[in-house]
């Protein structure tokens, strides 16, 4: 499969001194082409750095961008056949739906009938068919996000960038528009570098995500790879809500957690390890071998409980689907853990 973005070795610091920290650190990864990746990491980590420059937004102080075979690496916006969608919507207010749309195309030069049908067509794209002449004041919050992913479609760009493009909405128009942009990303089979600070979005929209921590790549690869195979400590904690506790790696392969005796998908160097439990992985048993548990706090949250239980390991948070068996503050339980949902990684 061809790559939609290479970068090679990409450094970024802000000035002209060489003595300024790097923000970006010699950084390396490759987006196939038609293909969604994710950018995720912490405020600060460099995301919105990499994606700016992939636009042509920002300059890399070295190393190499390749898009769609091309070296773009010195080549300004309008050179690299990208569309950026950005957090706020940035529509004109006083233009129509339809006009806003087909805005770039004018500007390019684009006749105005041929920039008319292919603004129609990607309104059908996004679900907008018969809003052409209302305003963006006269839109939710969701048809507005709608507008703006056109916008950007219209143009036909080889790559195109999200940055934050969720965060404005509420909880469940962001469910609704990821499952929108991933949808259309398939159908289209357009090649997308997506920021975002969201894990279950990143989980939900990518085909690779990208962890970023202090200018470097933690780790990358499919969704199921970051949340079931964390490599680091880092990882594991920012991937969902993974619990890091201190455990013994044995001779044998197994893994000595507290009482429990685990069998890692992936063997580990005998010595001091660390196990990142997700709150799904723990199963609660009235009796029998395992953790011993004292319920400390209880959450009924429709469908699930979320439960906070004191044991020797210490305060353990634990997500229950069981909405039969019903625990009350002060329950004496047993805990085991699952197959999925538990990764052994290096103790920092």
């Amino acid at each position: 499969m061809s790559k939609g973005i290479e970068f090679v070795n990409i450094t970024k610091r802000y000035g002209t001194d060489s003595s300024a920290p790097l923000v970006v650190k010699g950084v390396s990864f490759e987006v196939e082409q038609g293909s969604l990746t994710t950018i995720l990491g912490p405020s600060g980590c460099g995301k919105t750095t990499l994606l700016r420059m992939i636009a042509g937004l920002e300059s890399c102080t070295s190393g190499q961008i390749i898009m769609n075979g091309k070296d773009v690496t010195t080549l300004g916006p309008a050179e690299r056949n990208v569309s950026m969608m950005f957090q706020s919507y940035a529509l004109f207010p006083h233009m129509s739906v339809i006009e806003n749309v087909q805005y770039g195309l004018k500007m390019s030069g684009v006749a105005k009938d041929s920039a008319h049908s292919r603004a129609a067509e990607a309104l059908k794209n996004v679900g907008l068919v018969g809003y052409n002449e209302r305003l963006p004041s006269e839109l939710s919050g969701g048809q507005q996000q709608r507008v703006a992913l056109a916008r950007a479609l219209v143009l036909e760009p080889g790559v195109l960038l999200f940055d934050e493009p969720l965060s404005n909405l509420d909880a469940r128009l962001r469910r609704e528009m990821r499952e929108e942009i991933r949808a259309i990303q398939q159908r289209l089979q357009l090649t997308v570098a997506y920021v975002t600070h969201d894990q279950s979005e990143a989980l939900a929209v990518s085909d690779q995500i990208i962890v970023m921590n202090a200018g470097l790549i933690a780790q990358s690869g499919t969704p199921q790879d970051m949340y079931e195979r964390p490599q680091s400590e880092f990882v594991a904690g920012f991937m969902g809500e993974a619990m890091l506790f201190p455990a013994q790696a044995q001779a044998d392969g197994s893994v000595a957690l507290g009482p429990l005796r685990l069998t890692p998908r992936q063997s580990a160097p005998q010595g001091q390890v660390k196990v990142a439990v997700r709150p799904e992985a723990w199963h609660i048993h009235r009796d029998g071998a395992g953790l011993a548990a004292t319920l400390k706090k209880s959450s009924y949250l429709g469908s699930f409980y979320e439960y906070t239980f004191d044991t020797e390991l210490g305060s353990i948070f634990v997500v229950s689907p069981d909405l039969t068996d019903v625990l009350s503050v002060g329950t004496e339980v047993v805990l085991d853990l699952a197959d999925h949902g538990v990764s052994v990684v290096k103790a920092q």
